[in-house]
């Protein structure tokens, strides 16, 4: 493909709350076995992207350590490859990096060192598929700037988390406002964008000079009414997982079975990094019901409507219903969970209760069994 990828992994959310003390949001664990990094660079190897970068910041550990071989994902190669780059001391620059745009700044000679005509920007923290492919043709035939990837807004995710946009009967974006306190569009940027690889080094050294480092209000939307913009509608399912009730919301889509099916039965498929764990373990007592259950799981109660990540272990005589667990943690006998986000890690005692009321309620109360930091990826 005529394009290098890069990956906006560098944010945090006060919306993730403490979900997000210990582990960047892409780095979350989703559907059981996957990262959220996973789904963009899925996408990104099956559009035949040969060169992608990953521009990390906050608790970038558990994201690196995810990302520390690049074969998962095809990446593994002599030309090109997956780059991982992070706010680095110069001589010139002790930046951290202030924002999107600031962040691509700051590997600008990464963009000056590449030969590919074009670049695809993606967020690291939404769950779709994409090919990239036919979104760059739509920019070539519309004689495009800038191609934001657009999608409808799921009736129950909250629109002042999001840029939304006005389109033309063609299909140039006339409106953009981002994270509107009154919405008046049910059209939202997926933060997905394709640009001429010289008109982005252009754009954000221009933006540097100006002192603006946010990549969307600082150029996307300066340059509205100065670059031909055009919306590309996104047949297909997206999430974007930064909120508590958007990543709780997206593990349970994945135990309908239209979505397990349109992105782990369907082809192109959605590659992660694979541990070497045994096959999940159901006990004498254990009974499950619409569930999914990671490698290296031990069961012996009931699990309704849940997903459980890697590693964990439940007693016998409790109950899990609607919740997720995350990776290790260790449920003891007689525990009653329902509505409930399990931190990775944690022990809950035997005959607690914890049970999210009107809301989903976050189990983090840094009971572990091990001192010792985990290894495996449970971050």
């Amino acid at each position: 493909m005529k394009a290098l990828g890069i990956i906006l992994a560098g944010g945090n959310s006060s919306r993730m709350q403490n979900l997000s003390e210990k582990r960047a949001i892409s780095a979350m664990s989703v559907a059981c076995s996957y990262r959220c990094i996973d789904f963009v660079l899925s996408n990104m190897t099956n559009s035949n992207i040969q060169t992608v970068a990953v521009l990390s910041q906050y608790n970038a550990r558990s994201l690196n350590e995810h990302l520390n071989s690049s074969k998962w994902w095809n990446f593994g190669r002599k030309q090109g490859g997956l780059f991982l780059f992070t706010p680095t001391v110069t001589s010139d620059n002790s930046w951290w990096y202030r924002g999107t745009a600031d962040a691509m700044w700051q590997n600008i000679d990464f963009l000056k060192k590449r030969h590919e005509p074009y670049v695809v920007i993606a967020s690291g923290d939404c769950v779709s598929k994409m090919d990239f492919n036919e979104i760059l043709e739509y920019h070539i035939a519309k004689q495009s700037d800038i191609t934001v990837v657009c999608a409808k807004l799921p009736e129950w995710e909250d629109p002042k988390r999001f840029g939304l946009v006005k389109l033309d009967m063609e299909g140039r974006i006339m409106e953009f406002d981002e994270k509107p306190m009154v919405a008046d569009s049910d059209i939202v940027s997926t933060g997905v964008y394709v640009i001429r690889r010289r008109t982005l080094i252009e754009l954000l050294e221009q933006s540097n000079e100006e002192g603006r480092y946010n990549f969307v209000t600082d150029v996307l939307i300066r340059q509205k009414g100065l670059k031909k913009i055009y919306g590309y509608m996104l047949d297909g399912y997206w999430s974007n997982i930064a909120s508590v009730e958007s990543y709780y919301r997206t593990n349970m889509d994945f135990l309908k079975k239209d979505i397990r099916d349109y992105f782990f039965h369907q082809e192109p498929q959605i590659y992660s990094k694979a541990y070497d764990l045994p096959p999940a373990k159901y006990n004498a007592g254990s009974k499950v019901s619409n569930s999914l259950i990671a490698s290296g799981c031990i069961i012996n109660s009931t699990v309704e409507d849940s997903v459980l990540f890697k590693k964990v272990f439940v007693g016998n005589n409790s109950v899990i219903k609607n919740s997720i667990i995350m990776n290790g943690a260790y449920i003891g006998d007689n525990v009653y969970i329902e509505n409930c986000i399990v931190e990775s890690s944690e022990t809950l005692l035997s005959g607690s209760k914890y049970v999210g009321e009107g809301q989903i309620r976050i189990v983090s109360e840094k009971k572990k069994r091990y001192e010792a930091h985990q290894a495996n990826g449970e971050g």
